[in-house]
């Protein structure tokens, strides 16, 4: 996988150009340099890019087609390991742990260099051996050549770059009258170096410390931003509506991951499913990925500079970390998961103490359901509901990057951001970690996280949920058997992943390849919508007496609810313009008279200057607060 770091040096692209990391400069700009021209350039991380050599990896899955045992055997080796990761160099300590697992040195440093390859267990996972078929295979005065050149040349403090350690390897070959190997494969054997070995003999032990080697301390361990992350879920105290009939729909759950040390919210999920794997996995991809695509697509011009993955996962002693799926998607990441004990629930106090507060604010919400029946009294919470989903995802959105990071937290003293960037860069009482690793593919760690489920494919594609899904890679695979013999044998199944907020495609994940590929609905005019607006639309054809519910029903529903939609936005946009003729040449404490009075309307305020769309005010519950007051 593809990953950007923040160390100085490394090279990356900055629209298309080739540039070299001087220096971190914030949380959101490096120092760069083109390396055409030499000049210095102030580079928003989100415009970083990977190299122009980096291997292009298409989203594929390592986990699901690995076998229990083999998996099982892998994550024994890395418990083996890790005392020795813990203390690099230290031989002694090396030999101890081989002599106590009845194991020889050897053993352990083959271990080791497969496991610096991704820097995961994954690594670890002893694959079938094929015999070198199909490999390529240096000649060994080569090989020692290439390797010479690389610790002489490349792993040393002048910081040669590759270019030269190259021609210095093509010098080498001629002297010596071998074939000069390929560029891509000197390339390839830097690639597969440590970055942490890169690191301390290219720069330093010092920085390869800090860089590898984070200070470890206290509430076990949570010293420095990403060190501990606590996930837990609530229902929420608020009532949500539908898109289209503005109708209640029920109470959203919310899956929130906040980091400890800084109390910075990482990554939320919102569903109106129960607490499960997939609002879990789909939390933890939040949590891991930027946020720069996801405030754009709520609209929020807010900052939240939260990025990278959790060293180690506080959850709810419960079964949502149970999947195969999710919990090997941990392993590959090198997330370590901590059951909260049985009897000892102060260990997820701190998100625990955050959903409270974000409960607090939620109350002044219209739609409440308050925190018990007694604060509730009459208030007709269903009546009051006016937020959709996405509005609250919004609201909620806003709230945490505005409101919530900003204002002081009374056990920090400080604002969570302010202690974030006080983690991330240092203070006069410990150093920071510098930035963590930005993961460069979004979709590769969506899926990662994310369970699937398994169906044939039969002539007509996939079906899911009444919804046919079909693209031209699935044809090998109709009414394909289970490998075997014999004349009892079914029908094979194949994974297939689904993100619940959009179900206009699934993931096929091919069984040869490992290549995850996407399948379009079968009638592509379909709309794409979510998961829990097609139940809706499910429900409207069993309201309407519908004996068959297919496809075709379901989605002339929802067309139905969009219909309806469309027809309230333009009657509401009729209301308005007839509301503004009526207000010509009417005086300024005259209108304002107008619109604060019952006889303006269903609710309508003073519409946004230059346009037609009324503001529809969000009224609070009564006696609360504005809802982003503090």
């Amino acid at each position: 996988m593809v990953k950007i770091d923040f160390l100085p040096g490394k090279q990356y692209r900055y629209q298309d150009h080739p540039v070299r990391i001087q220096r971190v400069l914030d949380l959101h700009y490096v120092l760069g340099e083109y390396e055409a021209t030499g000049a210095l350039v102030r580079i928003p991380i989100s415009g970083l890019q990977p190299p122009a050599d980096a291997p292009e990896v298409p989203v594929h899955d390592d986990l699901l087609s690995i076998p229990e045992a083999a998996w099982a055997k892998a994550q024994r080796k890395l418990a083996i390991l890790q005392p020795v990761l813990a203390a690099r160099g230290d031989l002694q300590l090396l030999t101890e742990v081989a002599r106590t697992h009845q194991l020889v040195p050897s053993t352990l440093y083959r271990w080791l260099r497969a496991y610096d390859q991704t820097g995961s267990v994954r690594s670890l996972v002893e694959l079938p051996r094929t015999g070198g078929k199909g490999q390529a295979r240096l000649d060994a005065a080569l090989d020692a050549v290439i390797q010479q050149a690389i610790e002489t040349h490349y792993l040393t403090p002048q910081k040669l770059p590759v270019t030269k350690v190259i021609l210095e390897i093509r010098q080498q070959c001629r002297q010596a009258g071998l074939p000069a190997p390929g560029d891509n494969t000197v390339r390839r054997r830097i690639r597969q170096l440590s970055e942490e070995e890169k690191t301390r003999l290219r720069w330093s032990k010092k920085i390869a410390k800090e860089r590898f080697e984070p200070l470890r301390g206290a509430f076990p361990g949570a010293n420095f931003p990403l060190a501990v992350v606590q996930i837990d879920h609530t229902l929420v105290d608020l009532i949500l509506v539908d898109e289209a009939y503005r109708e209640p729909l029920g109470r959203p759950w919310l899956t929130m991951a906040i980091d400890v040390f800084s109390r910075m919210v990482v990554g939320f999920y919102l569903s109106f499913d129960p607490p499960g794997a997939v609002g879990t996995g789909l939390c933890m991809a939040h949590a891991i990925l930027p946020k720069e695509l996801w405030l754009s697509r709520m609209n929020v011009q807010g900052d939240w500079p939260c990025w990278g993955v959790p060293s180690v996962v506080h959850a709810d002693n419960a079964k949502e970390f149970r999947g195969t799926m999710l919990q090997r998607a941990c392993d590959k990441y090198e997330t370590r998961i901590e059951w909260r004990p049985v009897g000892k629930p102060h260990w997820g106090g701190h998100v625990e103490r955050l959903m409270g507060t974000f409960m607090q604010e939620v109350h002044t919400l219209p739609g409440t359901t308050f925190s018990n029946v007694r604060d509730r009294k009459d208030y007709p919470s269903e009546q009051k509901a006016a937020l959709t989903l996405r509005e609250f995802e919004q609201w909620l959105t806003t709230f945490i990057v505005d409101v919530y990071h900003k204002r002081v937290h009374q056990g920090l003293k400080t604002s969570p951001y302010e202690r974030y960037r006080e983690g991330i860069f240092g203070s006069p009482r410990q150093p920071g970690r510098g930035l963590p690793e930005r993961l460069y593919d979004e979709l590769q760690v969506w899926l990662d996280f994310m369970p699937g489920e398994e169906r044939t494919v039969q002539e007509y594609g996939v079906l899911i949920d009444h919804v046919f899904y079909y693209a031209d890679v699935l044809e090998p695979y109709i009414n394909s058997l289970e490998a075997g013999s014999g004349k009892r044998r079914l029908k094979q199944k194949f994974t297939f992943k689904r993100d619940p907020r959009d179900i206009s495609c699934l993931y096929f994940l091919e069984p040869g390849t490992k290549v995850y590929h996407r399948i379009p609905y079968r009638d592509t005019s379909h709309p794409a919508i979510s998961v829990w607006e097609f139940r809706q639309a499910v429900e409207q054809a069993r309201l309407k007496g519908l004996e068959r519910i297919d496809e075709g029903t379901i989605f002339a529903a929802y067309d139905a609810m969009r219909a309806v939609e469309l027809a309230a936005v333009e009657r509401t946009k009729r209301v308005t313009k007839t509301a503004n003729r009526m207000l010509q040449g009417v005086p300024e404490g005259a209108a304002a008279a107008f619109f604060s009075s019952g006889t303006s309307g269903p609710g309508l305020a003073p519409p946004v200057p230059g346009t037609d769309a009324p503001v529809l005010p969000i009224a609070p519950a009564p006696g609360a607060a504005h809802p982003l007051a503090f």
